[in-house]
């Protein structure tokens, strides 16, 4: 297996982040239908390990990013349209902000030095993801299916 080069850009997710996007990708992939979406039919579909969903998707909601509906028709959808759903929106409530205090609110200079320069580089990161809606990327992934088709 070769490893990306020093000079290739790559961005590091959390697992957690991951998920949430697909999540999130997942209810815009059916916002227009209006439908409700199971935990258990986006877990199964991703692999996502079901409890850990669960605790996402509470988060996301907390955030006023999806609702829920209890009960057996019950389920989970967006609370606004994808086009007002950014990456940055998702990642900012899953990841939060860096913090650069010790346990016992001591601060660390060292540390806040890293939180520095981690900020600037989550601003640059920040404004590029802030340019990525969902209904953009279910656009894409459309398209992308139709294009297997024609080959």
């Amino acid at each position: 297996m070769q490893s990306p080069s020093r000079t290739e850009p790559h961005m590091k997710i959390s697992a957690k982040t991951e998920y949430a996007c697909i999540a999130m990708l997942e209810l815009s992939a059916r916002y227009a239908a209006e439908d409700l979406v199971r935990i258990r039919d986006i877990a199964e579909a991703h692999a996502i390990p079901s409890r850990f969903l669960v605790q996402i998707l509470l988060q996301l909601k907390a955030a006023g990013l999806v609702e829920s509906t209890r009960g057996a028709s019950g389920g989970y959808r967006l609370a606004r349209s994808p086009e007002e759903i950014t990456l940055a929106d998702v990642v900012e409530v899953i990841d939060g902000p860096p913090v650069c205090e010790k346990p016992g609110d001591r601060v660390d200079p060292l540390c806040c030095a890293l939180y520095s320069a981690w900020q600037q580089a989550d601003r640059a990161r920040g404004d590029q993801l802030a340019q990525i809606r969902f209904a953009d990327l279910v656009e894409a992934a459309a398209s992308d299916q139709l294009s297997m088709y024609y080959i």
